[in-house]
């Protein structure tokens, strides 16, 4: 989509400024950014930096370092080892310690949106003079159509749910596996297949016997995820790597029990606030937890309360806002 670069943009009542990325697109290289920046930091009192491996970001960070001005930088789940080992691992492993040390050192805090992200941080021997936790918001509507009025009327009544990327980083082929092991229930997976990874998956549950109880059903807009967490007898992300888990959330703002392996950072949370299970990601464990919960339905019904509760109190917008702002304030007198 094409946007000016010349003047901000209102976003949601946010000025957001475009800059032109003439080369280097995986890099993001913008130097009419990098100019900006060094024209314009000191009309900040803190600068809040989005993700590593990108020059922008480092721009950022050392513009604010020039200018004496504090910054914040949330790695986004990009440092986390499974991901690093798994794509590019030489290349990433050479910019952090050419780059990102320096980056994360000298930063007044660095955000995570999970502790088990903090922990990783730590375990690869990265430098933070401060690691602050706060979780990512979830926003979600009081009133949404129902599924039989759009595109996914002929879904089964009630079915297990996966909601996400189709990525081998999701664990979906354990979830697959593991469905041989549940009887009845339909699993429902949406979401892209940017990886053209579907076909392997589709060939997995054909080979299992499982055709017809595993429904691809591909993207699903804003308008409809909200009733498919809703209609759901469960939510499960089984993925190998994940800081946050977005969907995890979303799930349980709409009263949707979840299952979560350990590597999915909002994990803690569901288990600390009983809005469902962690578990290991072996398919025979996760077959167990599913039947287990399946046979319980009132277990069920108190995880999805929970899981309201916990979304209202600690990952609303306004009580993640309250905690972003003391972090700056603090980065800021820490200064």
């Amino acid at each position: 989509m094409a946007v000016p670069i010349d003047s901000p943009v209102d976003l949601d009542g946010v000025k957001v400024h475009y800059f032109r990325v003439p080369a280097l697109r995986r890099l993001w290289w913008a130097p009419g950014l990098s100019e900006r920046l060094r024209r314009s930091i000191h009309e900040f009192d803190a600068v809040h930096v989005h993700a590593v491996f990108l020059l922008p970001m480092r721009a950022a960070a050392r513009a604010a370092v020039r200018a004496h001005i504090p910054y914040v930088i949330t790695p986004r789940g990009m440092l986390m080892r499974e991901v690093i080992q798994r794509k590019s691992r030489w290349v990433k492993t050479a910019w952090i310690n050419v780059v990102e040390r320096k980056t994360l050192a000298q930063a007044g805090a660095v955000h995570v949106t999970a502790e088990l992200e903090g922990a990783e941080l730590q375990a690869m021997g990265l430098p933070a003079r401060r690691v602050a936790w706060i979780p990512n918001g979830v926003q979600w509507p009081e009133h949404f159509g129902p599924l039989s009025a759009g595109p996914f009327a002929s879904l089964p009544e009630r079915y297990a749910l996966f909601l996400s990327r189709i990525s081998w980083k999701k664990g979906l082929e354990r979830l697959i596996t593991a469905w041989q092991w549940v009887p009845g229930l339909p699993l429902v997976i949406a979401g892209n297949d940017e990886e053209n990874y579907q076909p392997r998956l589709l060939e997995l549950a054909r080979s299992l016997g499982l055709g017809d109880r595993v429904l691809f059903v591909g993207p699903v807009s804003d308008a409809h995820k909200w009733a498919l967490y809703r209609q759901a007898r469960l939510f499960i992300l089984p993925s190998y790597s994940e800081n946050f888990g977005n969907v995890v959330a979303e799930a349980m703002a709409m009263g949707c029990p979840v299952v979560v392996t350990p590597e999915v950072g909002i994990a803690p949370l569901v288990e600390s606030t009983g809005a469902g299970l962690v578990v290991n990601g072996d398919p025979r464990v996760l077959a167990e937890t599913v039947c287990d919960l399946l046979a319980d339905p009132g277990r069920l019904e108190r995880m999805g309360a929970s899981g309201i509760r916990a979304a209202r109190e600690q990952l609303s917008w306004d009580a993640v806002a309250v905690r972003a702002e003391t972090l700056y304030r603090s980065v800021m007198d820490e200064n």
